[in-house]
């Protein structure tokens, strides 16, 4: 017979004392709210989690060819990033089971797509919101976004215009990162994590090995919303409208 010894747990211990050199920073009010609703975000949301690595090639085609025309009447140029948020926003349209909020007894699906946009600040992250972004071009969503973004990081951004998102997107690839799993954003059911385009050699049509510029997305989604077979569809529509991009214009 034996005997089994009850597993002891405890709450991590937070020191009293610093060691030599350590200093104490404070949290601003900014980074207890951030604290409170990630902590919330993974222990309370069952997330999974899905990846797809995508052929950028001729998205810098195309946004090259774009900026040229942008250039010679003087409008601001179009970032990859642009390109990103209107194709995950198109594909919220063909799938729109992962725009949706999980409601207790029920699932809440949203009529409009409200797109957070990930921005990075002095005290941590905002995610300021594009209303019912897929009324807009791509050009008016790469406006909405430089004006929220400016403004988030001057700390002139209203209160509501960081609240009612309906679906995420953080983009780190400007950051040097190939590729990440971000945390939801409650109550929306997925966000996207977006990497940088890194050139490596892959395999085309004719089983040659040819230079490519690829990206890694990674899709984290709330299993209560959204099913594994869900999020391999909306992945698979932004897969075709990032790989063949004059589709968003359509």
């Amino acid at each position: 017979k034996t005997s089994r010894v009850p597993m002891v747990t405890s709450k991590p211990t937070i020191p009293t004392t610093l060691p030599e050199g350590a200093k104490r920073v404070l949290l601003s009010g900014m980074r207890k709210i951030i604290a409170e609703r990630l902590l919330a975000s993974k222990t309370q949301i069952p997330h999974f989690y899905l990846n797809i690595e995508v052929d950028a090639g001729e998205l810098l085609k195309f946004r090259s060819q774009a900026n040229v025309q942008l250039e010679k009447t003087g409008a601001a140029k179009l970032t990859i990033n642009d390109f990103i948020l209107k194709a995950a926003v198109t594909a919220a349209i063909k799938v729109p089971r992962v725009n949706a909020s999980y409601a207790g007894d029920s699932i809440i699906e949203y009529a409009d797509v409200h797109l957070s946009v990930a921005v990075a600040v002095e005290d941590g992250l905002v995610t300021p919101v594009v209303r019912r972004a897929q009324t807009k071009t791509l050009r008016q969503i790469s406006e909405a976004v430089k004006d929220l973004a400016t403004r988030a990081r001057t700390k002139k951004l209203k209160p509501e215009e960081y609240q009612g998102g309906t679906i995420t997107v953080s983009n780190l690839g400007s950051y040097g990162i190939d590729s990440f799993f971000a945390v939801i954003n409650p109550p929306q059911a997925i966000i996207l994590a977006v990497g940088a385009i890194v050139k490596k050699p892959a395999v085309n049509a004719q089983n040659e090995v040819v230079p490519a510029h690829r990206m890694a997305i990674g899709l984290s989604a709330d299993h209560r919303v959204v099913d594994g077979a869900i999020g391999a569809q909306y992945l698979a529509e932004l897969r075709q409208l990032i790989e063949n991009p004059a589709l968003m214009l359509i």
